[in-house]
């Protein structure tokens, strides 16, 4: 699975801790990206239920995740997209619930 970042996936990076950013990576380590690949796969597949994937309201084509409940609050903002035919994701934001905002 590849996956790029929009420049505001990219300085919300920035703002994020150490340890935020090390929850971020390990929920896509241990998680999303084996979800992706199964996905790829089989399209109908569903996400896993810890990380509350589902589509954006009011954003057509626009993904949210939950990669952290307790404290820091983490979310993040994806697409899922196709390049030459095979499957990419693209973030776009990360951070806590204000990325909603912008998404």
């Amino acid at each position: 699975m590849k996956f790029s970042t929009a420049p505001a996936f990219d300085g919300d990076w920035r703002r994020l801790s150490a340890g935020e950013q090390a929850l971020f990576r390990t929920a896509l380590h241990d998680h999303f990206i084996p979800a992706c690949d199964a996905r790829a796969q089989d399209p109908i597949r569903p996400w896993p239920r810890g990380l509350r994937v589902k589509s954006l309201k009011g954003a057509a084509g626009i993904m949210e995740m939950t990669w952290s409940f307790s404290g820091p609050d983490g979310r993040a903002t994806f697409e899922w997209r196709t390049i030459d035919g095979q499957p990419m994701i693209r973030w776009r934001r990360v951070g806590g619930h204000d990325i909603f905002d912008k998404p």
